[in-house]
């Protein structure tokens, strides 16, 4: 553990704000307690108004500058980001895993993700194109072109505490955009980790510092500051739909934008046609995948009477198999959860399905023993329920599976409808009709909808998000770079006339 810490620079005691190189920190002391063992880490001390205010004026003062990079230059300067997180992929991963809990697998995977995003960026430079549009006036020439935002600010889950912060800042900088990061107080040191990775190359190149800014803090002092401020036109929020509510109000009232990647419901359908071993692993891996803590883990699975026995006996089964543990053992398959908190809430959802009529099939139980000190690991559990048991239409971050079964395809899709949330969901078939039925304007309300693939781990090529109380938001690939832009539409007239639009005639 102190050898990982030590080849990020993470140091016992950390500040908790940086406007590009450390600022410092005037708020309460927080402590980064790993879920795998209850170790702390290392201690931050939190920003304050002070050192918030630091932080976003370095992130202004950086913009103005910035901006009138040309974009393959700050593309080029991405590249370099890339190129040194690919250099830090173990050390980082590593500490991601010490940090969230997720499986050693996983956290070099975000590190990747980061990576990704980072070469997607790179060839984005050469490609924030406008377009050009005929006038209808003789001698003129309209076009729209794409400028630069101002300060973008970043507000990261615990559960990707840097693949969401690097969808958003990569294609933020390629944008000619600052970025003021606030990560999750749970996760503070991977936040940390980062801005120093990122600093080396900014100072590198001559960037301004304040191009990557990181402010720690709590709600309260830094949370509510951060969505206030004017200064900083957009935010890109991840969290609960609770949280997303509170930001996408505030930020509408001061007529900002916010991209928002709020709660998952995700379901997978499985049709009688489908490919059952497919549809297992898929199910297994988006179910059981960073312990149930993905905003896209699968949480409903809707089988077609006709299997819908034979897949909950294959599902147990594959439950039963999957190591659960220290999430830097390599043959973990599950960490622990979070905190106690979220041990709590999935306690209580069990609670729930006995009361409203479900049928707990496997798991659900808290791990005791040395291997368990920690109080976060818990036996995934899958549970039969009824369709309209209110639990459903609740997302519990946690690994809880509910199981149901459907008679025809049109039922199954209204089912799969009926929640309040709609960022990811699949559906398991070798039979052409169902998949475009699922695909097509009266399938699949989500934001992502997959075929023969599960609900889980979405490539960065593609805009990531949902509907409804998702929030509607869009990261990473296709072109969500246009939120981090402002456009222009310009018409310029090339002749010595003044003809008006709409044939309007006004001589004075």
């Amino acid at each position: 553990m102190h050898e990982i810490l030590r080849a990020l620079g993470i140091d016992d005691h950390n500040p908790g704000a940086w406007a590009g190189p450390a600022v410092g920190g005037s708020g309460p002391e927080l402590e980064s307690v790993s879920p795998a063992d209850g170790s702390v880490l290392a201690r931050v001390q939190q920003a304050g108004a002070a050192e918030y205010e630091q932080v976003v004026q370095s992130a202004v003062d950086a913009f103005a500058e910035w901006r009138l990079w040309p974009a393959p230059k700050r593309g080029e300067v991405v590249r370099q980001i890339g190129d040194a997180l690919r250099g830090s992929k173990q050390a980082l991963g590593d500490l991601v895993s010490l940090e969230t809990g997720k499986i050693r697998s996983e956290g070099h995977g975000e590190v990747q993700e980061m990576i990704d995003i980072c070469d997607f960026a790179v060839g984005l430079g050469r490609q924030l194109y406008g377009k050009t549009m005929h006038s209808e006036r003789p001698g003129h020439r309209m076009y729209e072109q794409w400028h630069p935002l101002g300060p973008v600010g970043v507000i990261s889950a615990f559960n990707f505490p840097v693949a969401v912060w690097a969808w958003n800042a990569a294609v933020a900088w390629v944008c000619g955009d600052s970025v003021v990061w606030k990560p999750s107080e749970k996760t503070p040191l991977c936040a940390i980790a980062c801005q120093k990775i990122v600093h080396a190359v900014l100072e590198r190149n001559g960037v301004p510092a304040g191009v990557s800014t990181v402010v720690i803090g709590t709600v309260d002092e830094i949370g509510e500051r951060l969505i206030a401020d004017r200064r900083v036109p957009l935010i890109s929020a991840t969290g609960s739909t609770r949280m997303g509510k509170r930001v996408g109000a505030v930020v509408a009232g001061r007529l900002g934008r916010s991209i928002l990647e709020l709660g998952g419901n995700n379901a997978i359908l499985v049709t009688p046609q489908a490919d059952l071993e497919l549809a297992v692993r898929a199910i297994a891996f988006g179910s059981l995948g960073t312990a149930g803590q993905r905003c896209t883990t699968t949480r409903r699975v809707f089988a077609h009477a006709s299997i819908f026995d034979t897949l909950r006996e294959r599902l147990v089964k594959a439950y039963a198999g999957a190591r659960i543990g220290n999430p830097l053992d390599p043959a973990t398959l599950v960490g622990p959860l979070i905190d106690r908190a979220a041990v709590d809430g999935m306690q209580a959802a069990l609670k729930a399905v006995a009361r409203q009529g479900g049928k707990l099939l496997c798991g659900g139980e808290i791990l005791e023993g040395d291997e368990y000190a920690s109080g976060c690991y818990v036996r995934p559990a899958i549970a039969e329920v009824p369709p309209d048991a209110p639990i459903v239409q609740q997302e519990t971050f946690a690994p809880l599976l509910y199981l149901m079964s459907y008679a025809d395809l049109d039922e199954a899709i209204r089912m799969h409808n009926d929640v309040p949330q709609g960022l990811s969901s699949a559906i398991f078939t070798r039979d052409l009709l169902e998949a475009e039925a699922f695909l097509g304007h009266s399938g699949s309300d989500c934001g992502i909808a997959n075929v023969n693939i599960g609900t889980s781990g979405a490539e960065i090529g593609g805009a990531f998000g949902g509907e409804k109380e998702t929030g509607g938001g869009r990261e990473a690939g296709s072109d969500s770079w246009k939120a981090y832009m402002r456009r222009q539409t310009n018409t310029i007239n090339s002749t010595t006339d003044l003809p008006l639009a709409q044939g309007i005639e006004f001589d004075v």
